[in-house]
């Protein structure tokens, strides 16, 4: 009499709850009959054979990997489905981005050398009509804005400092912002 066979268990994402809300065997058999309306979907999507194979072959990974979300009774082929679109959405604006790079590096060579990104200003640096407008906001936003932009603090740093909740934080930073930008354009184009 053979010996059983070892099953080996799906990768489990961080999080996940240890008993999958559904048996891995049923899911997998399921998710086996769908591949041919995966493959379909993934075609008229990519419009290229190649790439529709690798957007089903990472759904049917991702699926299985997330297999803790699917709840038994529920339809799979929608679950399925959503899935595809967010693997195809996400290779599609991957590839997006890399298309500007590249053409980016086709125009400047060096491209790759320059710093990338917004550098936040120096306190000292700021312009005096920058530091007036910045002065004359209510104090809330004024310290916030201080503390995360110009001091570079994290939210939660900010918000220990000033002893409020991390999203009191953020929502004065946000209308702090624009509090400050809109100040900023009113004298602009005053000018």
């Amino acid at each position: 009499m053979p010996a059983p066979a070892v099953r080996k268990p799906l990768p489990r994402a961080p999080g996940a709850p240890r008993t999958p809300a559904v048996d891995e065997r049923e899911l997998g058999a399921g998710l086996a009959a769908l591949v041919p309306e995966l493959r379909a979907r993934a075609l008229r999507l990519c419009g290229d054979p190649a790439s529709a194979d690798d957007v089903v072959q990472d759904t049917v990974e991702r699926a299985l990997r997330f297999a803790y979300q699917y709840h038994r009774g529920t339809n799979l082929r929608a679950w399925a489905m959503r899935i595809l679109f967010s693997v195809f959405v996400t290779r599609w604006r991957r590839r997006r981005r890399d298309r500007a790079a590249v053409e980016k590096l086709g125009v400047d060579p060096c491209a790759w050398t320059e710093p990338a990104g917004f550098a936040p200003p120096d306190a000292g640096s700021l312009t005096r009509a920058t530091r007036r407008k910045l002065d004359a906001l209510p104090e809330g936003f004024r310290a916030v804005i201080v503390m995360v932009d110009l001091e570079e603090r994290t939210y939660r740093e900010a918000a220990r400092a000033l002893g409020v909740p991390v999203g009191t934080v953020m929502s004065r930073l946000h209308r702090g912002r624009r509090l400050l930008a809109r100040q900023l354009a009113s004298e602009r184009d005053a000018a």
